[in-house]
């Protein structure tokens, strides 16, 4: 038996107009449908104001997710969604207490370290992605693009005002770190986000090696300097094994396979 539902209702044109002028586009948009479900269901007029109303508040709550995951600059867009828990190295009861975020509400940071390949980077953007579902904001860096942007500000004294614009979001992320060499400028830009983030924001980072061994890629006392800062209210999560990355190119899933051409001959 099929259901008929009741045709979209033409909304006055004064009522199109006041939601224009209100800036209320979801609600707009919901109008009809809400209009015509409310008169064949004979609803309450408080009802509809609610459903109208509520149509522009989840609207608006979406809009501004997906401006704060574009603003974050996420480097791929890898969720939980292609996260495989039972095969990662990180332990599961770890990985569920991370997820819960209660440590960003505490402004405590997260160090993932561990080889090539053992899906920190992966981890850490499903975290951030799940922030911004709980409505938090991210700024993701590597440490290249932070030494670039925090350089860059010196050349009108603006490092101050840049590092403060970075530590408004609830989690800066510097990504990969130990790959290159580290030299000085990136050294201190590294330093100054770290002790500007202390006990402010949560500072989380992902790098091959143990944040010990910092003072292997940087000079070693602004390398003591940071990590102290980093490590006093951090979680430190250490993956270990093979690169899923090389497992799956020898096991030949790295890439779709190619269409082959009949020989003519």
């Amino acid at each position: 038996m099929s259901v008929t539902l009741p045709k979209p209702a033409s909304v006055p044109a004064e009522l199109q107009e006041l939601f224009t002028r209100m800036r209320f586009p979801y609600a707009r948009k919901a109008a009809p449908e809400v209009l015509a479900t409310a008169r064949a269901q004979r609803w309450d007029p408080a009802e509809v104001v609610r459903v109208l109303l509520l149509e522009e508040a989840l609207g608006r709550d979406a809009a501004t997710r997906r401006a704060r995951r574009k603003n974050a600059g996420l480097p791929s867009g890898k969720t939980f969604a292609s996260w495989k828990s039972e095969l990662s190295s990180i332990p599961i009861p770890t990985q569920n207490a991370l997820q819960t975020l209660e440590w960003v509400g505490r402004r405590e940071n997260c160090a993932i370290s561990g080889p090539s390949g053992t899906g920190k980077t992966h981890f850490m953007e499903a975290l951030c992605h799940l922030a911004i579902d709980h409505d938090l904001t991210v700024s993701w860096f590597t440490l290249e693009s932070l030494a670039a942007a925090i350089t860059g500000a010196k050349a009108d004294n603006s490092v101050a005002r840049t590092i403060t614009k970075i530590c408004r979001s609830d989690i800066i992320v510097v990504d990969d770190i130990g790959l290159l060499p580290v030299d000085q400028d990136t050294s201190e830009a590294f330093y100054r986000l770290v002790d500007a983030a202390y006990e402010r924001r949560s500072l989380a980072v992902t790098s091959n090696i143990h944040p010990s061994g910092f003072d292997t890629i940087m000079p070693k006392t602004m390398a003591t300097a940071t990590v102290d800062r980093l490590m006093h209210h951090a979680h430190l999560v250490e993956t270990s094994g093979e690169s899923h990355r090389l497992a799956e190119a020898l096991a030949g899933r790295g890439v779709v396979p190619l269409a082959t051409t009949p020989d003519p001959n």
